[in-house]
């Protein structure tokens, strides 16, 4: 993790931290344009809204494939996996955050890694249902007319295309669920250094040592 300077005599507090590289950022707002382009071009038709959005809904979907093979390759062989695992001291940390917002107990909740439980969770739970909805867009691709092939109704089954349907459906229903409870946290005000460090990459010192446990999550001074 790399360390940059604030333009301050008080430098120990005012270290920026690099949290997000520019890649992870950029893979970030990419995968959320794909996703917000995805929901509109299906919904809105849905709601009387008359555009072509076929072809804008599948090449979106295609790009979005990209990006989370791109990204599943890159944590599996140059990012620190482990750091997104559920752990048994992410367990413990939610278990005394619940009990401490609950009053029942006046002990303060455990530091977390460089993600908390509550990240982890969200971001296991974002990767089942993009990963259902991107298997069965593909899936569907086969029904339409693409540059690298003619449509195929009859591949599988009635049956088959239903149950297709169905899960793709309703991972797109989860999906806008699950990004208005997203965008809601992080625009939490105990929340924003975390917003923040998604768009320009980096937590100040005084952040880090508050919401992170150095054990878990060490920073290396470039």
């Amino acid at each position: 993790m790399a360390v940059e300077e604030f333009s301050s005599p008080d430098s120990s507090a005012y270290q920026k931290l690099i949290r997000h590289t520019l890649t992870d950022r950029l893979f970030h707002w990419g995968t959320a344009a794909s996703v917000l382009i995805l929901l509109g071009t299906a919904f809105f038709p849905i709601m009387g809204w008359e555009f072509a959005w076929v072809d804008i809904h599948w090449i979106s979907g295609i790009v979005l494939t990209l990006l989370v093979a791109f990204h599943t390759v890159r944590a599996l062989f140059w990012q620190d996996i482990h750091s997104m695992w559920v752990s048994f001291k992410d367990l413990k940390s939610g278990i005394d955050l619940a009990r401490w917002n609950l009053r029942l107990s006046e002990k303060p909740h455990m530091a977390a890694g460089k993600y908390s439980l509550a990240q982890k969770l969200i971001h296991h739970l974002f990767t089942l249902v993009v990963g259902v909805t991107i298997v069965t867009g593909c899936l569907m691709l086969v029904k339409i007319d693409t540059p690298w092939w003619e449509r195929d109704p009859y591949w599988l089954q009635e049956g088959t295309w239903g149950i297709i349907y169905v899960l793709h459906d309703f991972g797109a229903l989860l999906l806008i669920t699950m990004l208005m409870a997203h965008v809601y946290f992080a625009l939490r005000p105990e929340k924003l250094h975390f917003t923040r460090s998604m768009i320009f990459g980096w937590i100040t010192r005084t952040e880090y040592e508050k919401h992170h446990d150095p054990g878990r999550w060490r920073v290396d001074a470039d």
